[in-house]
């Protein structure tokens, strides 16, 4: 005989599971019990938005569900912070919530929320498990909902009664759903090759998720052999070698000029594994809704997404990875004009991801960013969250491998810290270095904690201008001098650090960064690195002054 709460760990184990991430709660004691024998880890986490972060980061890093646990009520309404990231970023997740017990349904008992009603609009599929004996099943069933088509976060809800119940004749053997991969059809194959080899002017963006570091290498392969310009969506930069020849650019916001121009002037655009939704689209823009101007190849793993905004010339069902493969025995003819477009959008690309020296104040990002690129490996993994200091690394930081970019494409702020932890658990032996704004680490900054306590040694960046900058750069360009509710003060962060048992450092001139962040990299424990910026420095090239049109450009 078996508990629900050990059917549960069991099949998280039959599906591969290593580790999970959780706020504990009385709600599901059977669980916590069932997990002290059962080798997989357990990250406690100090909120369950962080935990829900954690878990995105985990799935975003692996292509695997990252899994949360977290209490009924105020439990789960906090992790819905992270489980819309992992909605909008199509990440696999499965966050289970302890529920109340059955007997005490629909009687608005001790923190009852009715999750079936109350979370479609953030995840794939909402269930509940009223019966201790179909926990395989519906487990099984979530990380299958979860991983296909375009993925997703699950949730479940497990009544505390349905964990203690005891199950009398428990599967021996718990066997995982498979995941079928979605192959492209050799007729849709064939269409494409006719459309690239005729097109003079195509673009290639890639995006969404499923893909693995095979495709990637398959899809650069293929790009430099048909001479097409690759741009890489919103927050996805980690599915194209930037220094490769091929590559053209970050197509999301403060998309550089000649790259959108050259997607509004291209005769075949080919989005592959993304939706192009409203921040890599421009708003919209960069392809006319639902009629495009350009010929338009779609290629989706979720045939709901195909048509939904975009009508397609040329519309196919299949996963990143089966697509890939599928190019990689593709004939496509190319021309010597198609070459000189792909080296000179290459070379735009490189221009515009060249960080300016200097800047307003004492602290200058751009030499910062360029010492990063110089000194961190190739497989180090960056995380952050939402704000203007988050255009240095999507901008100037020069992604070379799979799997080394965490960031919410949601524009959510808080992620960077939590994302952190997981992917410095995911990988231990990678380098993990968290970007945050002030205001963006104070959202779930305590999850350095968690790092802490796990040992876990991630460096935190965070860029401190006392204020929320995206807001108050809005403010000063529709509002101009009238500032309201976005000044913060804030604490020492170093000292928030070595109070947390960590390294702390503060950074006040430029030249104090690469020392700071050797000896962040050599104490061996979680840093925290505070970059004090000049408040006028809310963007690379514009300061605030000139956004409200009260300076001059400097």
């Amino acid at each position: 005989m078996k508990t629900g709460g050990q059917l549960i760990v069991d099949t998280l184990k039959a599906n591969g599971v290593e580790r999970l991430f959780c706020v504990p709660g009385e709600s599901y004691l059977a669980v916590l019990d069932a997990l002290v024998d059962s080798g997989v880890g357990v990250t406690v986490c100090r909120q369950e938005g962080g935990a829900a972060m954690m878990a995105d980061s985990w799935g975003r890093l692996t292509g695997k569900p990252g899994i949360c646990f977290v209490t009924r009520g105020p439990g789960a309404t906090n992790a819905t912070a992270g489980l819309h990231i992992a909605r909008q970023d199509s990440i696999p997740m499965i966050l289970f919530i302890g529920q109340v017990q059955r007997d005490a349904r629909e009687r608005e008992a001790f923190q009852e929320v009715e999750y079936r009603r109350a979370f479609t609009e953030f995840a794939k599929w909402v269930g509940e498990i009223d019966d201790p004996a179909r926990i395989p099943e519906f487990v099984n069933r979530a990380f299958s909902v979860a991983m296909s088509g375009r993925p997703g976060p699950v949730v479940l809800a497990l009544p505390e009664d349905v964990l203690r119940e005891m199950v009398a004749n428990p599967p021996a053997e718990i066997h995982p759903n498979p995941v079928p991969a979605i192959h492209p059809g050799p007729a849709e194959m064939k269409d494409l090759a006719n459309r690239l080899s005729n097109a003079e002017r195509p673009v290639m963006i890639l995006g969404g998720t499923r893909w693995t570091g095979q495709a990637v290498r398959q899809l650069e392969r293929f790009a430099e052999r048909a001479q097409i310009p690759v741009g890489c969506s919103f927050r996805r930069q980690m599915l194209f070698d930037h220094l490769h020849p091929c590559y053209a650019g970050d197509v999301g916001i403060g998309i550089n000029p000649a790259l959108a121009d050259e997607i509004r002037n291209s005769d075949l655009v080919i989005l592959a594994g993304g939706r192009f939704s409203e921040m890599p689209s421009s708003g919209y823009t960069l392809l006319d809704v639902p009629f495009p101007t350009q010929q338009l190849i779609h290629i989706h793993a979720d045939a709901g997404e195909l048509g939904r905004v975009y009508r397609p010339s040329l519309a196919i069902n299949a996963d990143p990875a089966s697509f890939a493969d599928a190019l990689s025995g593709l004939d496509v003819e190319t021309t010597p004009e198609r070459a000189e477009r792909t080296a000179k959008m290459h070379g735009q690309y490189l221009d515009w991801s060249t960080p300016p020296e200097t800047g307003p104040g004492d602290v200058h990002m751009g030499p910062i960013i360029d010492w990063l690129r110089d000194h961190l490996p190739e497989d180090a993994i960056l995380t952050n969250g939402a704000g203007n200091y988050a255009t240095w690394v999507h901008r100037y930081v020069r992604f070379r491998k799979f799997a080394t970019q965490a960031a919410p494409a949601s524009g959510s702020m808080g992620y960077g810290v939590p994302a952190a932890v997981a992917a410095k658990q995911a990988f231990p032996e990678r380098t993990v270095v968290a970007f945050a704004g002030d205001g963006c680490f104070m959202m779930h900054g305590q999850e350095f904690a968690t790092a802490v306590q796990h040992k876990l040694p991630i460096i935190v960046v965070v860029v401190n201008n006392s204020m929320y900058g995206t807001i108050r750069m809005h403010q000063e360009r529709d509002y101009p001098g009238r500032v309201s509710a976005t000044e913060l003060t804030n604490p020492d962060f170093a000292a928030l650090a070595r109070a947390y048992g960590g390294h702390g450092e503060t950074v006040e001139t430029t030249a104090e960064f690469a020392a700071a962040f050797e000896r962040a990299e050599a104490s061996g424990i979680p840093a925290i690195i505070e970059i004090k910026l000049d408040q006028q420095a809310i963007t690379p090239t514009r300061t605030l002054d000139q956004i409200s049109g009260t300076g001059v450009k400097k």
